[in-house]
């Protein structure tokens, strides 16, 4: 794997997932902010504009989809890769044409953290390369 140096939110009302997801980034050279619920992930992100926002379904105060909606609506022109994740559906990660429920990318929250740093890796270089064409 490549180092990205890549800044990653990731929001999650669970300590035991921010810390295993978190380590996995920062093990791969990602910089990685965290936040426990919705609310505190909008405010973290509009203070530190990570590259890619990973955001739990399932939270207090505000849950993942409005949390992934309301990130979309404040970034405008400064999209960042939205990944939604979920234990609701077992499947392998899913890319989406339009974003569902708040984000083009839905990852079962069964998945490795190493296979999820890898396909963040791959969904940076795809922008990157896109950015680069356009």
């Amino acid at each position: 794997m490549t180092a990205t140096a890549a800044n990653i939110l990731v929001i999650d009302d669970d300590p035991f997932f921010q810390r295993i997801l978190s380590d996995a980034f920062k093990e791969n050279g990602f910089t990685v902010f965290v936040a426990s619920d919705g609310i505190e992930g909008v405010k973290l992100y509009l203070e530190k504009f990570p590259d890619v926002v990973i955001s739990d379904l399932v939270m207090p105060r505000m849950g993942g989809v409005s949390t992934c909606m309301e990130i979309n609506r404040v970034a405008g022109e400064r999209q960042p890769i939205i990944i939604l994740l979920t234990s609701m559906f077992q499947e392998g990660p899913h890319e989406h044409e339009t974003p569902e429920m708040g984000a083009r990318f839905h990852i079962p929250k069964s998945t490795a953290p190493l296979d999820i740093v890898i396909l963040v890796e791959q969904l940076i270089e795809r922008a990157k390369t896109q950015a680069t064409l356009n």
